[in-house]
């Protein structure tokens, strides 16, 4: 295993898979927090017409995924605010919606693209420079956004009427945090798959939950359990020749069901 580290493209992928797995492991948290991974499912579903759109019209596709799933988030929102449809039915049409859009797209395209299967279930060792310096911008970014409203962040996760009255503007925060999930999304479909994405997103942090209730803690082993199942299933997919994407899911969830029986047993 060690002599393929030497190898740049192998390289770029575990940079990328640790950036990405640092990213889904931090939003994370909040989507855990807050019960959101039905929206999030949404919005990587919706990256899907994103990419074959981008396809479609030959713009580039990571910024075509961008911009579309950050469209449907931002629906997803405004129809949650003023509809009297629930939020989870709202979810399951805007998910169907941009799924049926996608498989349009790809329908009118005529040219057979296999990169479209990179996007569904990953293909960390594809990562090129351009997604490299995509996902390490988008890193920045997200987690600048974080630590510059982690106060405001933290109240809305835990207690969203308690925010509000203390004249924090949670209507502001909800779309920040849609935002964010989708940037961190998109930016690592290319390493994890869109449908296996949210996976990944809920996992680690709820592993960590099991483990510990204090926040700042909570966040530090979400990312130490992220990083850890990336490079693990990083290996594991590279030794049993399977989907890289795939691999590191079923690592994280091997975790997670571990910490679960050792700390039921704990109890017991």
């Amino acid at each position: 295993m060690t002599d393929i580290l030497h190898y740049a493209f192998v390289q770029k992928a575990l940079i990328a898979g640790v950036i990405s797995g640092v990213l889904l492991a931090v939003i994370g948290v909040y989507v855990v927090l807050k019960k959101m991974s039905f929206i999030g499912d949404g919005i990587a579903h919706s990256a899907f017409g994103g990419v074959a759109l981008g396809l479609l019209l030959g713009f580039n596709t990571t910024a075509a995924a961008v911009i579309f799933a950050w469209v449907i988030a931002m629906l997803i929102g405004i129809s949650k605010k003023n509809s009297k449809t629930s939020e989870d039915a709202l979810i399951g049409i805007f998910f169907a919606f941009t799924m049926a859009l996608g498989v349009i797209f790809i329908g009118l395209n005529k040219t057979y693209n296999g990169d479209i299967f990179g996007y569904l279930f990953g293909d960390i060792l594809a990562v090129t420079d351009a997604d490299l310096y995509t996902i390490g911008a988008v890193c920045v970014v997200v987690l600048a956004a974080v630590y510059v409203f982690f106060k405001e962040l933290l109240f809305f996760a835990f207690d969203e009427e308690g925010a509000r009255v203390s004249g924090i503007n949670t209507e502001f925060i909800y779309f920040l945090l849609l935002t964010l999930i989708t940037f961190t999304i998109v930016a690592s479909i290319k390493i994890i798959g869109i449908i296996l994405a949210v996976a990944f997103l809920i996992v680690p942090a709820s592993t960590a939950l099991l483990l510990t209730h204090d926040f700042k803690k909570l966040m530090l082993l979400s990312v130490i359990i992220s990083v850890i199942s990336t490079v693990t299933g990083f290996i594991c997919s590279y030794a049993f020749n399977v989907a890289s994407g795939a691999a590191i899911v079923v690592v994280a969830t091997l975790i997670f069901g571990g910490v679960t029986a050792v700390t039921r047993m704990g109890k017991g």
